[in-house]
């Protein structure tokens, strides 16, 4: 467990690590989040960092589909913050949503907000983490959303669950690893190491066993394991030594069961998998390490944790996974993502636009673009559709809400502005990048269809995309150009894996179907922070509806001022 700094009056024995009713309403569950400065010394190297309620990862969030959840974060830090409810769709309540600057204003050092929202048709593995710079890397924690009462599982159920949280850890601030980046107009450094539960493991040079996360099992028995990516920057691939897995769910919706030794996420993906403990009794190493299949300086560290059967003694040595993809292993991902499929059963069906009002084009660049400021006067950039996204002063959605001018133009294109050969042999730095705060506005209700492509401007690369407020279909994907002639005949439109975050692999395609049924400004953005702190982000404007229950909802008193 990590320790918080025996210096700081603030994190009192009164605050929460676990939800409590309000009142006699079980419906209702209420959290206390500070955010502290704490000594953590689980990674062989004491050092201070941003937590919440001084722990790495942070409390977990637990509430049942239908609840409401209240959650008062005050920050103790010299760092502005908000907090990220990923998946959850804030249905008319993007004042909960909690990006800086898109949603709300951040909250200052010394500054409260109150985070109100319903779980309303969702259920399953969530998370939530700080939406401001680099701040998830530490700031960060699992979100359970049990079934309603007296609804089962749709598959079997195990005998107990336990949260595996994926993440990255630098020995420096992070924040200063990404300014040092932006100054020299390059890449910021990788991170020191991977980690499973905050801990990376015995196998990492600079650490003990002590350093281990070990979960116990009980032989014969079957376990729900929660797998979160919480990593920065890396896509992983995660097994344990022995075992297969059965995939269950992904991103807070049900899946065909499938079976599978490893499994991989991209940096905010959540994974749900049955685990049997019907091995020899034993140690058993869980293993994640990175997947990385473009011609860039790949981050190869891997992290380890312990699957423990009871009774076993600790010096007994655990088992490594006889087989892993390797790290650029493009075909073993493909054949693993073909594999995710929607339940679509009567209870949980997938209801897949099929009549499309908006088709979109969105291409992926990564550039080169002159900066006076840098090291060598230009800098790393990126783009959708040529444009670098510039953040505002103000929220959006304040900006949207109270029609404010001149924060935004809602004049995001539909398409790129040219057409080239996208995936074919490198072009140029650039293709006359704009900088600008454009959104894209989507009348109340339309359907949408967003093909996004990667392009080889500097490089190919996989990108993972999160889009705020909605789940999603994904209705196809593929290697090269996307082309609208013929690809789209090959979608499948019966059950196709419902997310909320999309990986587009390298030097190719990803073709996403929604319903802009919850009006307000999303954001949409790749969830490698090193891209999205170049700029490559944008956001769409949901108009209202006709009434009131397809009207964003007024904000609430509390919510902070720019």
């Amino acid at each position: 467990m990590a320790s918080a700094a025996s210096s700081l009056p603030l994190l009192v024995s009164s605050l929460l690590l676990a939800l409590f009713a309000l009142g006699a309403h079980a419906d209702v569950k209420r959290y206390q989040f500070d955010i502290v400065m704490s000594n953590v010394s689980r990674l062989c190297h004491e050092k201070a960092m941003v937590t919440v309620n001084g722990s790495y990862p942070g409390p977990t969030i637990y509430a049942r589909e239908g609840d409401r959840v209240i959650v008062n974060v005050t920050n103790h830090v010299k760092h502005n913050m908000t907090i990220h409810w990923h998946g959850l769709k804030q249905r008319r309540n993007g004042w909960a949503d909690g990006p800086a600057y898109v949603t709300q204003c951040p909250i200052g050092s010394g500054g409260s907000y109150v985070y109100d929202f319903n779980v309303t048709r969702q259920r399953g593995t969530l998370w939530w983490h700080a939406h401001i710079a680099w701040m998830r890397a530490t700031v960060h924690g699992a979100i359970v959303i049990l079934p309603a009462a007296g609804v089962p599982y749709p598959f079997p159920k195990p005998d107990d669950e336990a949260e595996i949280v994926l993440g990255e850890w630098w020995h420096a601030d992070v924040e200063t690893v990404e300014r040092q980046g932006s100054m020299l107009g390059m890449a910021p450094n990788m991170s020191d190491a991977h980690t499973i539960n905050g801990k990376p493991g015995p196998l990492v040079p600079f650490c003990s066993e002590k350093h281990t996360y070990a979960l116990q099992v009980q032989s014969g028995k079957t376990y729900l394991l929660r797998i979160i990516n919480a990593a920065v920057n890396d896509e992983l691939f995660f097994s344990i030594a022995g075992h297969n897995m059965t995939v269950v769910e992904i991103d807070a919706t049900y899946t065909k069961p499938f079976a599978a030794s490893t499994v991989q996420l991209s940096p905010g993906q959540t994974m749900n998998v049955l685990v049997s403990a019907d091995q020899s009794p034993g140690r058993y190493f869980m293993v994640a390490k990175p997947f990385n299949d473009v011609p860039i300086p790949a981050d190869n560290k891997t992290a380890t944790a312990i699957l423990q059967y009871a009774g076993v003694p600790t010096s007994v040595v655990p088992a490594l996974p006889q087989t892993m993809p390797a790290t650029n292993s493009t075909g073993s991902v493909a054949a693993f993502h073909d594999k995710l499929r929607s339940l679509n059963s009567p209870r949980y069906p997938a209801d897949v636009p099929l009549a499309v009002d908006r088709h979109l084009l969105y291409t992926i660049g990564l550039n080169i673009d002159p900066c006076e400021t840098c090291l060598n006067r230009s800098r790393l950039a990126a783009s959708l559709n040529n444009i670098t996204f510039v953040m505002p002063r103000t929220a959006l959605l304040q900006a949207h809400y109270y029609g404010q001018k001149g924060v935004f133009a809602a004049d995001f294109p539909d398409r790129p502005p040219a057409r080239f050969n996208y995936t074919g042999v490198p072009l140029t730095a650039g293709l006359g990048t704009s900088l600008g705060t454009r959104l894209s506005k989507i009348a109340y209700n339309a359907t949408v269809e967003l093909v996004l492509q990667d392009t080889n401007l500097l490089s190919v690369e996989s990108h993972p995309f999160h889009l705020h407020g909605y789940n999603f279909f994904v209705v196809g994907r593929g290697v090269g150009n996307f082309d609208p002639a013929k690809d789209p005949a090959k979608y499948n439109l019966v059950d196709p894996p419902e997310r909320n975050t999309v990986g587009v692999p390298a030097g190719g395609w990803t073709a996403i179907r929604f319903r802009a049924d919850n009006p307000g400004v999303w954001f949409l953005h790749c969830h490698l922070e090193v891209h999205t702190s170049w700029g490559l982000k944008m956001a769409f404007l949901v108009e209202d509806g006709r009434g009131p229950d397809e009207s964003v909802l007024p904000p609430p008193k509390d919510l902070p001022k720019c």
